[in-house]
């Protein structure tokens, strides 16, 4: 038997729209127990494909089972019309970026992510999908943005809301903020160094004692952020040693000397004392290249897999780092523009982008004796910047901020031994 379904299923469609029959579902499931699927939206950035069309077939069949089963459940699709993909797609149609204004590029991304709804629209009827499709819900539509600042407004008017800054992952190509689900990781190959920060003075116990003969060591692989280190992380439990070596009396984690030896080709590394984490807390150390000191903290982040053992921290770029520095007092210093240039420093980095900075930090460290060890450190890595962004944040009393800590990215602190579990490069 020969169904013809091409031809007979849009015949099938039209009627089912001509009798309104989704309005009738609805109206004859009034009063009965409400069952809502929210609909998490796709970005109208081309037409459908199997990941969009399957997505919302699974959705149509929950829901069309809850409406057999006796519920009223009605269905508003959505899409999501903000956002870097269609901006990229925009400057895809107008040959590059920066080819119009600010306010016609809007003008032109609403046109381009409107004429993807209504396609969406029409494909997605086509797969028999039941909704509210006169009037879906879109986050460029004035309404909906409305309601989001109502929202908003109403939570800072009962003190739910509180403005500060926190490091969000920034891209100085496109010169835009990401969420963490936008970044992709590819193989990169980064300068792996090891940095020595000269004791001062200061923490407790034992580690009170130690000359200022002695420096701590700490591993990264961005060279660039070491301007704004602005403390330098223990694990409160590590077990840590001074060893003299040919390069001086260093301090790192027991478990990390080998590690050293073999980076930085030590020979000889006789341990002089041990100590226990917690007794470099408010230790002061000497910027290797700037006339600052910089304290010792305590994080339960740092491990014992790679690196030192101590994670050298930069509040302004990185969660962990960041959340180090409100708990110590740091200051979140991070001054570089959106195209990943230094706005302040030396005048040998000074306007320079950060990766163009890599090399001129290695050997600023290396004129100043500070360099121990250099080599080129192959690893999963993103050319996105973590970067301060003043922003509003709801109070813990309202709801649980996201930090969206996680994935490995350049270590940017530490990372073996004193690496962090996580860092957020």
């Amino acid at each position: 038997m020969k169904a013809n379904l091409p031809q007979n299923e849009p015949k099938q469609l039209a009627a089912w729209q001509e009798e309104n029959l989704y309005e009738r579902i609805l109206e004859v499931r009034k009063g009965k127990p409400l069952f809502v699927l929210h609909d998490g939206p796709p970005y109208p950035t081309g037409e459908i494909h199997l990941g969009t069309g399957l997505n919302k077939i699974l959705k149509d069949l929950v829901v069309k089972t809850r409406s057999m089963a006796g519920h009223y459940a009605p269905y508003v699709p959505g899409w999501d019309c903000h956002g870097l993909p269609i901006e990229t797609q925009v400057e895809k149609e107008l040959g590059g970026k920066g080819k119009v204004p600010p306010a016609e590029f809007r003008k032109l991304c609403r046109q381009f992510a409107t004429r993807y709804v209504e396609q969406h629209k029409r494909d997605f009827k086509r797969l028999g999908i039941f909704g509210r499709w006169n009037d879906p819900y879109l986050t460029m539509s004035f309404d909906y943005e409305a309601t989001i600042a109502g929202a908003f407004l109403d939570f800072m008017e009962s003190g739910y809301v509180y403005r500060g800054r926190k490091p969000v992952y920034w891209c100085i190509h496109d010169s835009t903020a990401l969420a963490e689900a936008e970044v992709e990781y590819e193989d990169h190959t980064s300068p792996s160094i090891w940095v020595k920060f000269g004791v001062v003075g200061g923490g407790s116990g034992e580690a009170a004692k130690i000359g200022k003969d002695v420096s701590a060591v700490i591993w990264t692989t961005t060279p660039w952020t070491i301007p704004h280190n602005r403390g330098l992380a223990f694990h409160p439990d590590f077990e840590y040693v001074v060893v003299d070596t040919e390069r001086g009396a260093l301090l790192l984690a027991a478990d990390r000397v080998a590690a050293l030896q073999a980076e930085a080709g030590l020979k000889e590394a006789r341990v002089r004392a041990k100590f226990k984490g917690s007794e470099f807390l408010g230790m002061k150390f000497q910027h290797p290249f700037l006339p600052i000191q910089v304290p010792g903290i305590l994080a339960d982040y740092v491990t014992l897999d790679q690196g030192s053992g101590i994670v050298h921290t930069a509040p302004g770029h990185g969660a962990d780092d960041f959340y180090s520095g409100q708990k110590y007092g740091l200051e979140t210093y991070a001054p570089i523009d959106d195209r990943g240039r230094y706005l302040e420093g030396l005048p040998e980095y000074k306007g320079k982008d950060v990766f163009t900075a890599n090399p001129i930090i290695v050997k600023l460290l290396a004129d100043r004796g500070a360099l121990l060890a250099h080599h080129d450190y192959k690893h999963s890595y993103s050319a996105l910047l973590a970067l301060p962004q003043s922003r509003h944040f709801p109070r813990d009393r309202a709801m649980v901020y996201q930090d969206g800590r996680g994935g490995t990215r350049p270590h940017r602190n530490s990372a073996p031994g004193g690496a962090r579990r996580n860092p957020p490069r």
